[in-house]
């Protein structure tokens, strides 16, 4: 089932979200790396490092000048669709201290309907995202609160009221993350609430390969994740990745980086190529910004090809600058380039 339908207007009459994204809320912390600093730290690059408090305190002594905002995957994707006229939620878990305020404060001015459990005695997830002069990103996170959300904390209320419900697959590393996956999942079935993912990253995938492999067969309307991930997934080269995925969930969306991206519903198929022009300053966020401009245009009923050109410009803009979440005016970026009236 494609989440591009013509019967999403009725959910969200009483101010509730039409996409809900569950995911860690974190506080990013950005500044500039060598590859020597990345080795000499023990860091694998471009990938998410875990890491536990007295790492963070640590890395934080021997970082540079750094830029904090609020960040998190699923949070970015929500913040990228409410600038982009959408109407969408947050569900995440904060502490009760200055990180938690500065994170509440951010996904609620952007536009973006929060639904946080906060705990008084943690601490706020943060990410330490060191950009190499290759324009990479290596993160390394501690995720404080976030990795203390338990289904209690799925707001089933809001979940039941959205269209589609995005789920980010670093929440499976969770000790309770699998649970709630799985009320995620019950409450969205019963309610008629579809269901897509982010694969996240290439580890978490070879972490929980068969059970998100199973989940995505048995709950998934929509899988957006990239090359990578699609290969870790399958143990497979790319090719065959993308024929296994499709074969496995309704709709799929594959990123490949300068290479572009493909967007597979039923024999529909759409492919795009970048543009190569475009600087590339930080890749912080380009994924959660794809997303969010392809959930976007789905919800929308837009078709394949409409809604990977809107996912390309909005990960294009988020890449051209530091930071994860859009500094242009989405709208007025992407107007020229989608059809009469897309935005209203």
């Amino acid at each position: 089932m494609s989440v591009a339908s013509s019967d999403h207007t009725n959910k969200n009459a009483n101010n509730h979200a039409s996409i809900i994204t569950v995911g860690n809320a974190i506080v990013d912390v950005i500044a500039q790396a060598s590859d020597d600093f990345i080795t000499e730290q023990g860091m694998m690059k471009n990938a998410m490092n875990l890491i536990d408090a007295d790492r963070a305190t640590a890395l934080y002594e021997r970082i540079g000048p750094a830029i904090e905002v609020s960040g998190g995957s699923a949070a970015n994707t929500a913040a990228g669709i409410a600038l982009l006229g959408g109407h969408a939620g947050f569900i995440g878990k904060i502490g009760d201290d200055m990180l938690g305020r500065i994170f509440r404060h951010d996904i609620n001015a952007i536009g973006v309907k929060s639904h946080l459990a906060a705990e008084e005695a943690l601490q706020t997830a943060c990410s330490y995202i060191l950009v190499t002069p290759d324009k990479q990103r290596t993160m390394n996170t501690y995720l404080g609160a976030s990795i203390t959300l338990k289904p209690d904390d799925m707001n089933a209320d809001a979940i039941a009221a959205a269209d589609i419900v995005y789920i980010e697959g670093y929440l499976y590393d969770a000790p309770e993350g699998p649970a709630c996956w799985d009320k995620i999942a019950g409450v969205a079935h019963a309610a008629g609430t579809k269901i897509a993912i982010s694969l996240s990253d290439g580890w978490c995938v070879e972490r929980h390969r068969q059970a998100m492999h199973q989940f995505v067969r048995d709950h998934c309307d929509m899988v957006l994740c990239n090359a990578e991930e699609a290969r870790l997934m399958f143990n497979s080269d790319k090719d065959d990745a993308i024929r296994q995925l499709r074969q496995l969930v309704a709709e799929a969306v594959i990123t490949d980086g300068g290479n572009g991206s493909i967007a597979c519903a039923g024999d529909a198929i759409a492919t795009i190529t970048p543009d190569r022009d475009i600087p590339v300053m930080d890749t912080t966020g380009a994924g959660d910004l794809y997303a969010a401009g392809y959930l976007y245009a789905r919800h929308q009923g837009a078709d394949l090809n409409t809604a990977v050109n809107l996912a390309t410009i909005t990960a294009s803009e988020v890449i051209s600058h530091i930071g994860a979440r859009p500094q242009a005016d989405l709208i007025a970026l992407a107007s020229p380039h989608m059809p009469d009236h897309f935005f209203g």
